[in-house]
């Protein structure tokens, strides 16, 4: 299948969702009182579906992947904040464990599709 429109792109739609689950889990009070750290980690989560956007309108696969891993090290940027969140007690465990392997799995689909974007250049 061939890929039309950025929002047909799986890894983008992974990175739709889980923006979704960081605006709802930095709305609790702990968060809201801690403006750097909910901005922060608001504006990475975001970084990484419009990394994805702009890579795929410039229409080069070259730009493509180099935007992909800008979003990859958004990916990065998050998990992190997410342990900085965990231990200063603004998420449980439980919380930290389910938005871990959503932004692990969303990592790990960049490094895919950055792999497939290398084999048909």
């Amino acid at each position: 299948m061939k890929i039309e429109r950025f929002e047909d792109i799986e890894v983008w739609k992974l990175s739709r969702i889980f923006i979704n689950d960081i605006y709802k889990i930095t709305d609790i009070d702990k968060f809201r009182k801690d403006f750097e750290l909910l901005r922060q980690i608001r504006k990475a989560s975001v970084s990484i579906i419009s990394n994805i956007a702009e890579g795929f309108e410039r229409k080069s696969n070259n730009e493509l992947m180099h935007f992909l891993f800008i979003a990859k090290g958004s990916a990065g940027e998050v998990r992190s904040q997410l342990y900085v969140a965990k231990d200063i007690g603004y998420i449980n465990e439980e919380e930290f464990e389910k938005l871990f392997q959503k932004i692990e799995l969303i990592s790990k689909s960049l490094s895919g599709f950055i792999k497939y974007i290398k084999s048909v250049s």
